[in-house]
């Protein structure tokens, strides 16, 4: 029998990415979102014109339709939770709609594969680099386009403090810490990733979550944009697919995933500051962003690049897609959906 998959917050950037990798392997794929998020209908409308009938969509909400999420995730043999709360400054501005969606939303999820009697789905929980904080505690080197780390050159491990200094972050640690103890409490399979900048294909990214795919957006539709700081400001970037492939070896090596915690992102090889993003985009594809400089804000990472030592030391996995080759692909969907990615805007 094929395997079946419940992909929560399915529409959504990583989501609809997952399901069409989950189709094409030949598992039995059901979504389950409330379609709150912007682009998740347009997402929903391309599955179904590449996939017709090869999907089940169902739409619910896991903070209040529990009966339906307790009946969906019964059904299936591996539940990828995506669905969230994203944004720090969303956090900021409702930190009690943040702390329902992440934690108690997730809470949720635990319990209805809790609740199974019999064989209980695998979980797969989507957190963030921001769990880490601001990490002002770490000794930042400033150059002329970018800071670094120069006594962590391979970035930052799950070793490192948390201290999450947002109400986006204090969600997202609790959820992650839950999903962590119900594994050593109640025995059930997990794992959390703790991901860094996710971009690619799909993407219909805003000034708060998606910044590549948002300048990028941006400067096709010559819209100005905020600068907040000076814009040395570094991450590390993967490419969806990278991160699908590895939901798909997690699962594929559940025995020895199972119960753990991994930071996950492109790595240095894939780190660009937002200032050096700029310069790509000019010089590489003729494309010019005109921003606003701002105050930095709250809880703002001045460099966060992630150690993927431990996952790599679990399973047999690497990022593939190269920064170059990442760019490039985001910008080739965006100027091909320009116009339905312009009436969000």
């Amino acid at each position: 029998m094929k395997p079946k998959i419940l992909i929560i917050g399915g529409a959504g950037f990583i989501g609809i990415n997952a399901a069409e990798k989950f189709i094409n392997s030949g598992w039995h794929v059901t979504i389950l979102d409330d379609l709150s998020r912007k682009g998740a209908g347009l997402n929903l409308k391309w599955l179904n014109s590449a996939f017709p009938n090869k999907y089940k969509f169902v739409k619910a909400d896991i903070v209040s339709d529990l009966k339906i999420l307790d009946a969906e995730v019964a059904k299936h043999d591996v539940v990828l939770h995506l669905a969230g709360q994203v944004a720090v400054t969303t956090s900021i501005a409702d930190p009690y709609n943040d702390l329902q969606i992440n934690v108690l939303g997730t809470v949720h999820v635990l319990e209805s594969i809790r609740k199974i009697k019999g064989k209980k789905p695998i979980l797969l929980y989507a957190s963030t680099n921001k769990v880490y904080g601001d990490l002002a505690y770490l000794k930042v080197t400033e150059n002329i386009t970018r800071y670094s780390l120069k006594k962590l050159p391979k970035g930052i491990d799950e070793k490192h403090q948390l201290d999450f200094h947002s109400p986006y972050g204090c969600s997202k640690g609790a959820a992650e810490q839950y999903v962590r103890d119900y594994s050593r409490i109640y025995g059930l399979r997990t794992v959390v990733f703790r991901q860094s900048c996710i971009y690619g294909r799909h993407q219909f990214g805003i000034e708060d979550q998606g910044w590549i795919a948002w300048f990028v957006i941006a400067a096709l539709l010559k819209l100005p944009v905020s600068l907040y700081g000076n814009g040395k400001q570094v991450r590390d970037v993967l490419f969806v697919d990278d991160l699908v492939d590895l939901y798909i070896k997690a699962i594929e090596n559940i025995d020895v995933t199972s119960g753990n915690i991994y930071n996950v992102g492109g790595g240095t090889a894939n780190s660009i500051s937002i200032l050096e993003l700029f310069d790509k985009l000019k010089d590489q594809h003729g494309l010019t962003i005109r921003y606003k400089n701002k105050n930095v804000r709250a809880g703002d990472q001045k460099i966060f690049i992630s150690d993927n030592g431990k996952i790599r030391r679990s399973i047999p996995w690497k990022p593939k897609v190269d920064l170059d080759s990442g760019v490039a692909k985001l910008l080739d969907w965006t100027k091909e959906n320009i116009s339905l990615i312009k009436s969000l805007y």
